[in-house]
């Protein structure tokens, strides 16, 4: 290479602080004297570096504080970590809340949705808080027909698997199935049953006692309180129904017996409370004691519409709920098992059977209200838990449209009606009763203008009703409606809901759950039974251990003990043919629909 030339890219490669051309600058000008423009010490990239720095060491610290607190937020509360498995369960302590709408179809949502957004002025787009969880629906045949009671509904949740009309967690072999409570009893779990019909009705009964038919419900009784092979298995039973547990000697005792069954509670280590004082006395479920049984009504608690009227006497479904629910939770906070508590809607079903649109729509709102507190307790609560709610059935093929002549319908129903009526027709029809009874003496025209004035115009807000409404209502013989069905009847016409029966359907009824992630195998349509299953599953209990030793403790006991034998029950396809038997049957034996 010629002396004179430069390396190739020479202009481009910086030169550095110790080069010689550096060097030879800087002498130039110490012996000249005249300075040379210095260069920053501390320039852009230097900075650029501090910054970065100072960024990173921020950065780091935030991540080390926000470490230390998750760890201090899962040590405080280390139930809780939000971590679901594949499986959809909680990896560590739980909780489930089952509730049961009790002959609650989709129709009733409807009819209770547009009352509310009449009663209140909302809009079109308001809806109730089930509408918000809804993710499936459960199709409901039993064994012995396409249409299920309440019994044969709740065994396929208490135990998973279809039985017969009437059967109370026996299969259709009549040997006892598992449930779910027992079950979760034995696993550790504490337990609860919140109602408001009678705690012996078909639906509580399914997950605590064993019979062959729902009506023993003197039987049943004794079973609730530990009188049976497993002993005690339910930790907290609020509801109704007193009369079955006091002695036959006892007013207002319904039992065909002298057992008294409280006493008998009572020596099994149950407080008990009976009434709106002692019921206050629980502070909401800080001041109970388990386990606890508590009787708030000789039979079933009011419904709701008229309930609310006499508060100071009976608690609302919603009270008896939260109360459940936090006294469960302080029993449960030290063990490593949570609660399973099932929690039903009874008397929607009671509205259903008497085709009362004014009961339903304030039934179904008396039960949202109860759901939306149990979303409420889930989402405050340090325990992982889940609700799941459904119907067993739906009662009295309820529908927000009627034809009531001939011609074409216009497309109407009105709600609006519904909006003035002060009492359901049960309490009106009881009301007239025992105003006859206390004034026999009243001439036909008296009773005529007592049902218009009072009844009709200030119970049900009907200022036009006919002559032969008014006789309807107040005629007794023979083959007449009842005066309960003639009220309920009075109120749909003008709102144009229609009824078909006094009795259940067979529409598919509605799925609901806190998260649908959270009962990802419920969502869509499916078997009851499938509900049991998931109530098992997420509880991770055994079933059929629980079985096993029904069946081998029973043995020992007497041959009655799940009470009366019945006939064989006859197979699905025998019972749902057409027979050609079609006929008008008798009410007598419908009554108020409590057996249905």
């Amino acid at each position: 290479m010629a002396k004179d030339q430069e390396p190739l890219l020479a202009e481009e490669r910086p030169s550095s602080e110790r080069s010689s051309e550096r060097h030879v600058e800087e002498e130039d000008a110490l012996l000249t004297g005249q300075q040379k423009p210095q260069q920053r010490k501390y320039g852009w990239p230097f900075w650029r570096e501090v910054g970065l720095f100072t960024w990173a060491l921020i950065t780091t610290v935030l991540v080390i504080v926000l470490g230390v607190m998750y760890q201090h937020q899962q040590t405080s509360h280390p139930s809780k970590s939000g971590e679901w498995g594949k499986n959809w369960k909680p990896s560590g302590k739980r909780n489930m809340i089952f509730m049961v709408s009790d002959g609650m179809g989709p129709t009733s949502l409807s009819l209770t949705r547009s009352f509310r957004q009449t009663e209140s002025g909302l809009p079109i787009d308001d809806v109730l808080v089930l509408d918000q969880h809804l993710i499936g629906s459960s199709r409901t045949r039993s064994s012995s027909s396409l249409i299920t009671d309440s019994a044969a509904g709740a065994t396929a949740f208490s135990c998973g698997m279809k039985s017969y009309n009437g059967a109370i967690s026996v299969l259709p072999d009549h040997s006892p199935c598992g449930t779910v409570l027992e079950a979760a009893k034995k696993a550790g779990y504490m337990t609860g049953l919140v109602v408001t019909t009678r705690i012996t009705d078909a639906t509580p009964a399914c997950f605590a006692a064993h019979v062959n038919l729902r009506e023993e419900e003197d039987r049943i009784a004794e079973q609730m309180v530990g009188e049976y092979p497993l002993g005690r298995v339910v930790d907290l039973m609020l509801g109704g129904g007193r009369c079955h547990f006091l002695p036959n000697t006892t007013e207002r005792s319904c039992r065909a017996d002298d057992t008294d069954v409280i006493k008998m509670a009572r020596g099994k280590g149950f407080s008990y409370v009976s009434d709106r004082t002692g019921f206050d006395g629980l502070n909401l479920g800080s001041g109970v004691k388990l386990p606890l049984l508590g009787l708030f009504a000789s039979t079933d608690i009011p419904y709701e519409v008229d309930r609310g009227q006499v508060n100071d006497v009976f608690p609302s479904l919603d009270e008896m709920a939260r109360t459940a629910l936090k006294a469960l939770s302080e029993a449960t906070k030290d063990n490593d098992k949570g609660f399973f508590l099932m929690i039903e809607g009874s008397r929607i079903d009671h509205a259903g059977h008497g085709n009362d649109p004014v009961a339903q729509v304030h039934e179904v709102l008396a039960y949202d209200k109860a759901f939306a507190s149990v979303l409420d307790f889930l989402d405050k609560d340090e325990v992982d838990g889940v609700l799941v709610g459904t119907s067993d059935h739906e009662t009295g093929g309820l529908a927000t449209a009627r034809q009531l002549h001939k011609n074409y319908p216009i497309y109407r129903w009105y709600p609006e009606v519904l909006l003035n009526a002060t009492h359901s027709a049960e309490n009106l029809a009881a009301q007239l009763a025992h105003h006859i009874r206390f004034h026999t003496q009243l001439s036909k025209s008296a009773v005529s203008t007592y049902i218009r004035a009072i009844l009709l115009e200030q119970g049900l807000g009907v200022y036009d009703a006919t002559d032969a409404e008014v006789d309807a209502i107040m005629d007794t013989s023979d083959g007449a409606l009842p005066a309960v069905y003639v009220f309920a009847d009075i109120i749909s016409r003008r709102a144009q809901v229609g009824w078909s029966t006094h009795g259940h359907s067979a529409v598919d009824v509605n799925i609901y759950a806190s998260k649908a992630k959270h009962a990802r195998p419920l969502i869509g349509n499916h078997e009851n039974t499938e509900i049991g299953d998931f109530i098992r599953e997420y509880l991770d209990v055994d079933l059929e251990g629980v079985t096993d030793e029904l069946k081998e403790k029973g043995a020992l006991l007497a041959n009655d003990w799940m009470g009366k034998p019945v006939e064989d029950v006859n197979i699905l396809a025998e019972l749902d043919h057409y027979a050609g038997d079609f006929k008008k049957r008798g009410l007598e034996d419908c009554g108020c629909g409590l057996k249905h």
